[in-house]
């Protein structure tokens, strides 16, 4: 059995992080089950766009039920997991964290082809393409999960059972292993580098061809809505990059500190809160949509 550290041994401030991490469950798992509802029933958006949006939705569902519950469990009581349900915990994780980053490379090649491609568009983003985009993204995703928990699997821990993290993630678990973790790490570090450094890449010379063209638009009205459907992807694209690239880049440099769990919050429970309303605030088709849902179901 491990434990899972607790963030505060306050009561008061318990109390305060429990109504934080609630609120982010239920705004996570209600708006991402908006999006899924409100673009599987409404055909006009049907489009690669809101295709790769809904996969996003999926995504941030498993990853908020995966690590919330067991944050929430933290405030209230001793937060203990076996070691089966802590590699399953690392397993999905790791699954929905290096699935996301591919997925957004996905729908940055997407936007790329709308804006700078219009006339091929239809035809590069088929719907063929676009579900065999989607299978690799979760699939790709899966192989680099199971690579990385089952080199967990052979390891010894017969020493201190505190895991100096809120859930059981690769870097945290790794330092109670009295086994050598060098593989792991090196593997770690590899998967981290491909999938969040080359899918980043790929990302910002996507947006550079995308600002470029962007640029070239004459009218005012035409670069806004341009840019309107690619600034929050950005968004979305920089916080989660930036947090998931420090927190695997670092498991040589220590235990994991104050700032790692803050940056860990980030995009474990944060972002995938945000991405709702980041996708759908600024969205004036899916708002219809969303509306005319919501009226039918009165």
């Amino acid at each position: 059995m491990f434990i899972l550290q607790r963030f505060t041994d306050d009561p008061w401030l318990q109390a305060a992080l429990f109504g934080f991490f609630f609120t982010l469950l239920v705004v996570a798992l209600m708006g991402n089950g908006l999006i899924i509802m409100a673009i599987h029933c409404s055909p006009n958006l049907h489009t690669p766009m809101y295709f790769f949006l809904l996969n996003l939705a999926l995504m941030d569902v498993v990853c908020t039920s995966t690590v919330l519950p067991k944050v929430l469990q933290s405030l209230v009581a001793e937060n203990t997991i076996s070691f089966g349900g802590c590699l399953t915990q690392m397993f999905v994780f790791s699954w929905v964290l290096g699935s996301e980053l591919l997925l957004f490379s996905a729908m940055a090649y997407d936007r790329y082809l709308a804006i700078c491609r219009p006339l091929h568009y239809g035809t590069l983003m088929s719907s063929r393409v676009c579900v065999a985009l989607a299978a690799f993204v979760w699939c790709t995703g899966a192989l680099n999960s199971l690579v990385l928990t089952c080199l967990a699997l052979p390891l010894s821990f017969c020493g201190p059972n505190l895991i100096t993290h809120f859930f059981c993630e690769i870097p945290s678990v790794l330092l109670l292993s009295c086994s050598p973790t060098f593989v792991n790490d090196v593997m770690t570090i590899v998967a981290d580098m491909f999938l969040t450094g080359l899918n980043l890449l790929l990302t910002m010379t996507s947006y550079s061809f995308i600002i470029a063209s962007i640029l070239r638009i004459h009218s005012a009205e035409g670069k806004q809505r341009a840019f309107s459907t690619c600034s929050s992807h950005l968004v979305v694209v920089t916080l989660y990059y930036s947090s998931a690239l420090y927190t695997y880049v670092r498991p040589a440099l220590g235990s994991a500190g104050l700032f790692d769990k803050a940056v860990s919050v980030l995009y474990t429970t944060v972002t995938p809160s945000l991405n709702p309303l980041i996708y759908t605030l600024r969205n004036k088709e899916f708002k219809v949509s969303l509306k005319k849902l919501l009226l039918s179901h009165k």
